[in-house]
């Protein structure tokens, strides 16, 4: 069974828009801006983590039935564990306020006039934004024709505006790449896709795609993996598009305005440079546009996943409870957020990614009991330590250790014990087989 071409582009639309939040927009222009002349393969590097790796994620849970199933493998302890963490980690614990909070601390708090409360004006925002949320998610039936023909449009119409107008307008001045980009741009780039959580987030959405898709009349598995996949490599190719135009502005920017904290600074300043003080309507209704959409979508497939793993509580009450957390959370602040958003990426995002890999070539490993329990649990081990090491936890003598390791530097020591865990495995097997 084929969907409609219609069909298939409001799920491509939805796909896109769960994947496009707050990360997805301020870091590419960050990246651009820091990259400079070495913009290129840096962009390469984060297109690797920021799309390839998300598709296939969805491709893969889609396969799986899901990422409780997917998981399995290495173990029902470490699924259940697992998955509860990458739902709360993209659900009320982080990803969801930092949605929330980003729109506002980036495109509404600095238009404020000065001497105002803005605390009380992130309660008010924060207050609305999730109001409409839920508004939204009450009614998940109708959630894939709002945001496919309404919202998704809406902010790819506001997003090429800003970068046609950029190309007619925009101040160029292309500086030498900052600090690591200078000699590993590649890999700073691929390590800057992680802060998108998307590789992370695919393997929430790849159930949710697939149970849209069973709503639209597809029963049949193959039918359903082989429309994922179109679905996948459209708001994938979307994704793409965005990031290099995003991209491309902030090198081009990188020796027009001065390094700034973070993307969001750097995107505000060249609004603001387009279009003067009614940039500020525009920053803020793509900002809003874009962390809305995701936010419904993760409140919408979290409070399905909870509702049928806790059944104490029905979709509906699920759906109120993530939003309360998410909105006390929200009102932490966007500092707050993300100073512990970087360490718990680093730890579970190359666990995702050793995950995803050893999905895509199971027919590999179906008669390997090893490969998956070994790999995750020196990707995991080396991933939490690294991370702590990052987080200035003191390890004592572990520090020391870590510090020689192969790729440490760049935060990719994981790939050698991933890699040495799965030649060891294979090894073991053969071992025991001829035994």
């Amino acid at each position: 069974m084929k969907l409609s071409k219609k069909k298939m582009l409001l799920i491509s639309f939805m796909l896109f828009s769960l994947f496009f939040g707050a990360g997805n927009l301020i870091f590419p222009p960050f990246l651009g801006q820091n990259a400079g002349s070495a913009a290129i393969p840096a962009m390469i590097g984060f297109l690797v983590t920021a799309v390839v790796l998300p598709v296939l994620g969805v491709i893969v849970v889609a396969q799986f039935d899901g990422l409780d199933k997917l998981s399995q493998n290495v173990g029902k302890r470490f699924s259940t564990i697992f998955t509860l963490l990458i739902y709360l980690s993209i659900g009320p614990g982080l990803g969801i306020p930092r949605a929330a909070s980003v729109p506002f601390e980036m495109a509404v708090a600095p238009y404020l006039p000065e001497g105002t409360d803005v605390g009380i004006w992130m309660v008010a925002y924060s207050l609305v934004f999730f109001l409409v949320a839920l508004w939204l998610c009450l009614n998940p039936g109708k959630l894939v024709s709002r945001i496919g023909t309404f919202l998704t449009p809406s902010l790819l119409t506001l997003l090429c505006l800003l970068f046609v107008v950029f190309l007619f307008k925009g101040q160029t001045n292309i500086e030498k790449p900052q600090t690591i980009y200078m000699t590993a741009p590649f890999l700073q780039g691929f390590a800057d896709g992680y802060q998108t959580m998307d590789t992370i987030a695919a393997l929430n959405f790849g159930l949710v795609i697939a149970t849209t898709l069973g709503a639209f009349g597809l029963k049949n598995k193959k039918d359903v993996i082989r429309n994922t996949v179109f679905a996948g490599i459209f708001a994938g190719s979307i994704l793409a598009a965005v990031y290099m135009m995003l991209t491309y502005m902030g090198m081009c920017s990188s020796g027009v305005y001065p390094i700034q904290e973070n993307g969001a600074w750097t995107l505000r300043c060249i609004v603001y440079q387009l279009f003067g003080d009614f940039g500020a309507i525009i920053l803020a209704a793509i900002f809003t546009l874009a962390c809305l959409t995701t936010c419904i979508g993760l409140i919408n497939s979290i409070s399905q996943y909870f509702s049928v793993q806790f059944k104490k509580l029905s979709y509906r009450q699920w759906v109120f409870v993530i939003v309360g957390v998410s909105f006390l959370i929200c009102n932490l602040g966007l500092n707050a957020i993300l100073s512990i958003s970087i360490p718990v990426l680093n730890a579970i995002y190359p666990v995702s990614i050793v995950l995803i890999v050893l999905g895509l070539s199971h027919k590999l490993w179906e008669n390997n009991g090893y490969v998956y329990p070994l790999s995750i649990a020196a990707t995991g081990a080396v991933s939490i330590l690294y991370s702590l090491d990052t987080a200035k936890v003191p390890l004592g003598f572990l520090s020391e250790i870590l510090h020689k390791l192969p790729l440490y530097s760049i935060g990719f020591c994981w790939v050698c014990f991933a890699a040495a865990a799965i030649v060891i495995s294979v090894v073991l097997n053969l071992i025991i087989r001829k035994k």
